[in-house]
């Protein structure tokens, strides 16, 4: 489908990519994985060629279309929101357009050629789904997150997270045979990333997208690339295999770079020895010849990660603050109505629902930051909280230095240890002189967190931590949160991170909350057996039914027949699925004994036993062959 070749690109004098060669499949999914500034913003934007490359060739196959959504950045508006995501099918409309125009000719005289095309454009018309157009919208529209009533509002009116949904649900509806997705679930609630994820798995096309949502990668993935130092290294699976696989290969790297570095020391050992001596010139020169040669192995560098622990927390009551009938209400808008929370010692409590629910009211309401306009709020004994906003990172002081905008609020007795705090959370060096101004997204938030440090709490109330971190950055703030031995009540819209650390959930929504015991995944089943599908794809397809008024027979045949299809898709995908493991499976044993061998022939004492090194050589040669062609096996399964 597409092929890069040597592919070289360069920011001013910083190398981005070095003779990079990749193929990408009609149907793959892969996940670009890498550090921050790696380079797979920019892998994307090449792809999508939004940028040029300073060398090498891109070949790609005649008929493929790109779709490409970027980070943020983009504003619809002079349209209302259906319209603009029926904007996105302009070939189908033009279709329809000329279909009506020439019913009205052929109503009033019938033409041959007339009727032809008009038999032709029926034709392609229902191929591409032109009748189920109107519904489809809707059902993508539903699928991220807008209501009916959103239909007809104009673009203008939906924030900054919004307008990136109508710009993914317009890349969704145009369905482009390479879809290229920069952190498509960066602004979509728990509800709207599950119906996303379900919506990539039966997507017959090719999907490339950077995500750090890990539940995500490992549910949508089948393929992982993994950008370091200008080079691409693929990984078969999802992110959790990719994780395994590549610690085995830096593992592997560091045996067989030891085991090179040992052989470097004594072959330049032997020259210095003998570089003087005229009866071992020969040898000596024959060894400078090897050393020449040798390729030297580049090890990746240590990932760095933020590695804290919270204080330990004060002892409070049984009962560390709830909520008694509280209701709150902005104007008109009622949005908790008479709610009963109470949150015991020792939980994990994760709030989840659509945006807009309330789940940011109720965390300010049980924060105290907001009093209720009914009800009442009442903390427990020795109650000592912290409270982390959604838009917390925009507290910070822009005209402070890093350390200072940290010391402003330490107590004195943690001044010596700020900049232990700072370290932690990977400012060091110049950087803790750096301006708070200058700090990206993922460095203010990650400076917010690390003032929770500062006093000891034993209730933790946290608004979306996690945004603008990555992947690496998440697994350790997760990690320190599990070791906590306070409370927590916390909002996040990564799936991985909520069913990791949560041990009940409060659903918010229509005003009132329902709790749940157990994680997302419990609280997904509990709901299914309530015969509750709000939070699943289900619910998408029933409201669908708006747009086939016109119909209803025909709205509910594609509804019975998506239902069917769906079924069946699920069934393959299992079956794939169970097939692609036993192949990757087979692939890492295979690569495992190839590395063995490989070591095995860098040795000298190998090469130096003529009966040995064939011996080697041949089962090389041979694992290389049956790999080779378990490759082949699984680029077959995946298509």
């Amino acid at each position: 489908m597409i092929q890069l070749r040597n592919i070289d690109k360069y920011f001013a004098d910083r190398k981005i990519f070095s003779a990079i060669s990749w193929h990408i499949r009609p149907t793959d999914r892969i996940g670009l994985c890498g550090e921050n500034g790696a380079g797979k913003t920019t892998l994307l934007k090449l792809l999508a060629g939004q940028v040029e490359s300073d060398g090498g060739t891109l070949q790609v196959a005649k008929g493929t279309s790109f779709g490409y959504l970027p980070q943020d950045g983009l504003v619809h508006q002079g349209r209302s929101l259906f319209q603009e995501a029926q904007s996105a099918l302009a070939e189908l409309q033009a279709i329809e357009l000329e279909l009506r125009q020439l019913e009205k000719k052929i109503s009033a005289t019938v033409d041959e050629l007339e009727l032809e095309r008009y038999a032709e454009l029926q034709q392609s018309f229902e191929q591409h789904g032109g009748y189920q157009m109107e519904s489809e919208v809707g059902r993508v529209l539903h699928g991220l997150g807008f209501s009916a009533d959103d239909f007809d509002k104009s673009c203008e009116t939906f924030s900054g997270g919004w307008q990136m949904r109508i710009a993914l649900a317009k890349l969704l509806l145009k369905r482009p045979t390479l879809l290229l997705l920069d952190e498509p679930t960066n602004h979509l609630d728990l509800p709207a990333r599950d119906w996303l994820e379900d919506y990539l798995l039966t997507y017959p096309y090719a999907v490339v997208l950077v995500s750090h949502d890990r539940f995500f990668l490992d549910k949508v993935i089948t393929r992982i690339v993994e950008i370091w130092n200008g080079e691409l290294t693929e990984y078969p699976g999802n992110y959790s295999r990719y994780i395994r696989a590549r610690k085995e290969r830096i593992d592997t790297l560091k045996a067989a770079k030891q085991h090179q570095d040992e052989e470097i020391a004594r072959t330049e050992a032997f020259i210095n020895r003998f570089r003087y001596q005229a009866n071992k010139a020969s040898q000596v020169q024959s060894r400078v010849k090897q050393l020449e040669k040798v390729q030297r192995i580049s090890l990746p560098p240590e990932r760095k990660k933020i590695a804290f622990t919270f204080p330990p927390p004060p002892k409070g009551g049984r009962i560390a603050i709830s909520l008694r009938r509280a209701s709150q209400a902005y104007a008109d808008l009622k949005v908790l109505d008479q709610i009963d929370v109470q949150v015991e010692q020792g939980e994990r409590l994760a709030l989840v629902g659509p945006n807009g629910a309330g789940k940011s009211t109720l965390m300010r309401l049980l924060a105290g930051v907001e009093q209720p306009v009914t009800g009442e709020r009442e903390e427990g004994h020795n109650l000592y909280q912290a409270y982390f906003a959604q838009d917390q990172a925009s507290e910070l002081n822009p005209s402070r230095d890093v350390y200072a905008e940290l010391s402003a609020d330490a107590p004195y007795a943690m001044v010596p240890k700020l900049r232990n705090i700072l370290g932690a959370f990977l400012f060091s060096g110049d950087e803790i002189e750096k301006p708070v101004r200058v700090l990206s997204g993922g460095e203010r938030n990650r400076l917010a967190l690390a003032k929770l440090l500062l006093r000891p709490a034993n209730l933790l109330l946290l608004d979306e931590p996690t945004n603008h971190l990555d992947l690496q950055s998440k697994q350790v703030l997760l990690d320190s949160l599990k070791k906590y031995s306070g409370t927590i009540v916390f909002v996040s819209h990564d799936r991985y991170f909520v069913d990791e650390l949560a041990t009940r959930v409060l659903e918010v929504g229509g005003g009132k909350v329902e709790s749940y015991i157990g994680n997302y995944e419990d609280f997904l089943r509990t709901k299914q057996t309530l015969g509750d599908t709000s939070h699943s794809i289900q619910r998408v397809e029933q409201q669908v039914t708006k747009f086939a008024e016109n119909d209803p027979a025909q709205g509910k045949e594609a509804r019975v027949q998506a239902h069917t299809a769906r079924k069946e898709q699920q069934r393959l995908e299992q079956k794939r699925q169970k097939a692609l493991a036993s192949t990757e499976k087979t692939i890492e044993e295979l690569e495992v004994r190839l590395g063995e061998l490989e070591l095995s022939m860098a040795d000298p004492e190998t090469y130096q036993n003529q009966d040995l090194w064939r011996q080697v050589s041949l089962e090389h040669m041979e694992l290389k062959e049956q790999l080779n062609a378990t490759y082949e096996l699984w680029e077959q399964i995946q298509e």
